[in-house]
């Protein structure tokens, strides 16, 4: 019997790149003759027509699945859809504008399927292509996050994974609303196996990632798998109150010593407003984790589904 891969695909607003990668990912799955496939689309929402897109290739091939969220839930949401709607001994998770690319499956197989790795993971070794801004503020933040974090956060790791069943039911036990996959994968663990590759440009469309919409993912990265803000927070304080009495203590010694007043409002200015913007940080630091917290306490559905390929086909028998 052979084992089943599910490959799990996350999409939005992806019309154009996913005819392309239907036919790349058909082809390379057809050099692993041991295993049988199924392909899971996770539909995050779009407003154009990638539903419509996902549904032809269903019609067209009945291992193509398909989840359709009520509304645009995020990436984050997608994936852990994609992983649960999967039915495969092994899954992977990759991106359908084909900058992962499907030629490392059959390594990626190799090293998962031997039983020697639980985890095959594709790291890129180059931003060739990127904007240097963007390339110059990705290794400051993973150099950031890993002496943050206790959790290993890899530069150039991607979420193209080739996992066990095993290593998947760990993430899935992880029911956190507030998710960040790449961190989560790294938690759980396991014996992963790193396959480097070269930076490849999207196939079609343009990325939804913006500069800010990167730079808010990565403090919500922090805040999920790092208290040490809080403790920089509380050390900032601490300094300034150490700081506050010894000029204390220095103006009244030199009041007593020299009788010289003490004078310039700007420089007391310019001091007020400097701890009033420390404390407006400590105080920003403590509400990113108030607001995580409040997000987990309420319970939510992580995403809403809206039809899946059973729905399409309960209408085409009717």
């Amino acid at each position: 019997m052979k084992n089943l891969v599910s490959i799990v695909v996350p999409c939005y607003n992806e019309e154009s790149a996913l005819k392309i990668f239907y036919e790349e990912i058909v082809k390379v799955s057809k050099k692993l003759s041991a295993a049988a496939f199924e392909f899971v689309f996770v539909d995050d929402g779009s407003n154009d027509r990638t539903l419509e897109e996902i549904e032809k290739l269903h019609k067209r091939d009945q291992r193509v699945k398909f989840v359709s969220f009520s509304r645009n839930f995020g990436k984050e949401a997608a994936l852990l859809a994609g992983l649960e709607y999967a039915k495969g001994d092994y899954v992977v998770t990759m991106d359908v504008d084909l900058q992962d690319p499907p030629s490392l499956l059959p390594e990626m197989y190799d090293a998962v399927v031997s039983g020697n790795y639980d985890c095959a993971g594709a790291r890129r070794v180059s931003r060739k292509g990127e904007p240097p801004i963007r390339s110059f503020f990705a290794r400051i933040y993973y150099w950031i996050i890993n002496r943050l974090s206790k959790v290993e956060m890899i530069d150039g790791v991607r979420d193209y994974r080739f996992m066990s069943r095993k290593m998947v039911d760990a993430v899935l036990s992880m029911r956190e609303y507030n998710r960040y996959s790449k961190g989560i994968f790294s938690f759980v663990g396991f014996r992963t196996k790193w396959i480097e590759f070269e930076h490849v440009e999207r196939v079609a469309g343009e990325t939804h990632w913006s500069f800010w919409k990167l730079f808010v993912y990565g403090i919500e990265a922090i805040c999920a798998f790092s208290t040490v803000p809080l403790v920089f927070a509380a050390a900032l304080g601490l300094l300034f109150c150490f700081v506050a009495f010894v000029m204390i203590i220095v103006i009244i010694v030199k009041t007593l010593a020299f009788g010289d007043p003490v004078g310039g409002w700007p420089s007391m200015i310019c001091v007020i407003l400097m701890m009033g913007g420390l404390q407006m940080l400590a105080l920003g630091i403590i509400g990113q984790y108030l607001a995580k917290t409040y997000l987990e306490t309420k319970r939510r559905p992580i995403y809403l589904v809206r039809e899946t390929e059973k729905d399409l086909d309960r209408k085409a028998n009717k």
